[in-house]
C-alpha cells in the first residue's frame, strides 16, 4: 500500500488554448478540463493508474465535488472532515506545452482539523509501505507540519516521501536533525532556493551537460539525513542521488502539450519502480519516463504503463559517493 497525503487537495481544471497567451487579450479555448488534483492526489491517481495499490488522505468537505472527482478516477481516499470545499487551480496551456497556473490559497483548516489530519496520515501508515506527502500548505496549517509528520514517522518501518516548495520545504529541510524522509523531489529552483544557491547556476550547469553543481547541492541534503534525493530539471531530465551513487536521466524528445502534473507523475515513477524491487538507476528512468509521458499528454491527463518507454530514456552514472559518508 501507498499511502499519498495532499493537506491542500484542489479540483484542477485547465484550459486550452490554440494560440499563445497574450496579457489583456481576448481569448477563446479549445477545451476545458476538471478532475481531482492536488501533487498527492496526482500521485494516487497515477499509481492507480498502474496497478498499484495506493490511498490518497486529504481534507475535504462532505459533499465536495472533489470527492466525486475522487470516485471517477476509481482512486481510494479517507478524508478529514473541513467545512470549507477544496479550492480551484486554474491551468492555462499553450500550443508549446507552456503551462500558466494560477492556484488559489486553498480552504483554512483550524487546529483541531490539523490535529485530526495527522492522526489520520498516522493511522494510514500502518502497514504502508510508503507515505508520500506533496504539495502546498493551506492557511492554518504550520509552516513546520512536513517536519513534524516526518518526525512522528520516523519510528515506523515505511519510507516517507516529501516533494514541497517555497518556506514548508526550507521548514522540513531545517529540521532534519529530528527526523529525515528518505526521498524529497524537489525541482531545480526548489533545490537551489532551499540550500543558497542561483536556480540559474544549477539550470544551466544541466543544459551544458554538468549535473555536478546539482550533484553537489544534492549531496548536502544526503549529509543531513535524506535517502535519497530526486532532482527533476524539465526538458534535461532529473538527477538522483543517493548514499551509495549519482545518476542522470536524459528524457526522449516530445512534443510538450502540458506540464499538469508532470513532477508529480516522476515521482510516482519512481515510487511504482522502488516497490517494484528496481536498483535506483532502474527507478529513475521510470520517474522520467512518467514524467516526460505526462509533459506529452494534454491538460491534466496522467499516464498510463501503455504511455511509458522505458527505452527511450538514458540513465549514466554521474560519480561514486563514499561509503563513509
Amino acid at each position: 500500500m501507498i499511502v499519498t497525503v495532499t493537506p491542500n487537495p484542489s479540483i484542477d481544471r485547465t484550459v486550452t488554448l490554440p494560440t499563445p497567451l497574450t496579457r489583456g487579450a481576448v481569448h477563446r479555448v479549445t477545451s476545458v478540463t476538471s478532475q481531482a488534483g492536488g501533487k498527492g492526489v496526482n500521485v494516487a491517481r497515477v499509481l492507480t493508474l498502474a496497478g498499484v495499490d495506493a490511498l490518497a488522505v486529504l481534507p475535504a468537505a462532505a459533499h465536495d465535488p472533489l470527492l466525486s472527482a475522487l470516485q471517477a478516477s476509481a482512486v481510494s481516499y479517507r478524508v478529514v472532515q473541513t467545512a470549507e470545499p477544496a479550492r480551484i487551480n486554474l491551468a492555462i496551456t499553450e500550443p508549446d506545452g507552456t503551462t500558466t497556473k494560477i492556484n488559489e490559497p486553498g480552504a483554512a483548516l483550524d487546529a483541531p482539523t490539523v490535529a485530526a489530519l495527522t492522526d489520520a496520515v498516522l493511522d494510514a501508515a500502518n502497514g504502508a509501505e510508503w507515505v508520500v506527502m506533496s504539495g502546498s500548505l493551506p492557511p492554518g496549517v504550520p509552516t513546520s507540519w512536513y517536519g513534524d509528520v516526518v518526525a512522528l514517522l520516523a519510528s515506523r518501518p515505511c519510507r516517507v516521501a516529501v516533494d514541497t516548495s517555497d518556506a514548508p520545504l526550507a521548514s522540513l529541510v531545517g529540521s532534519l536533525d529530528r527526523g529525515a524522509p528518505d526521498l524529497i523531489k524537489p525541482n531545480a529552483e526548489e533545490l537551489a532556493s532551499v540550500l543558497g544557491y542561483s536556480p540559474e547556476l544549477l539550470e544551466h550547469a544541466v543544459a551544458q551537460g554538468d549535473p555536478e553543481p546539482v550533484v553537489t547541492a544534492a549531496r548536502q541534503l544526503i549529509d543531513k539525513g535524506v535517502g535519497a534525493v530526486l532532482a527533476t530539471l524539465g526538458a534535461e531530465g532529473a538527477v538522483l542521488v543517493d548514499r551509495n551513487g549519482a545518476w542522470m536521466a536524459t528524457p526522449p524528445p516530445i512534443v510538450p502539450r502540458s506540464t499538469v502534473g508532470a513532477g508529480d507523475s516522476s515521482l510516482a515513477g519512481y515510487i511504482r519502480a522502488e516497490v517494484g524491487g528496481a536498483m535506483p538507476p532502474q527507478r529513475l528512468q521510470m520517474a522520467v519516463a512518467y514524467g516526460s509521458a505526462a509533459a506529452a499528454l494534454p491538460g491534466t491527463t496522467l499516464p498510463t504503463p501503455v504511455e511509458i518507454d522505458l527505452n527511450a530514456v538514458q540513465v549514466s552514472p554521474i560519480s561514486p559517493i563514499p561509503a563513509n559518508q
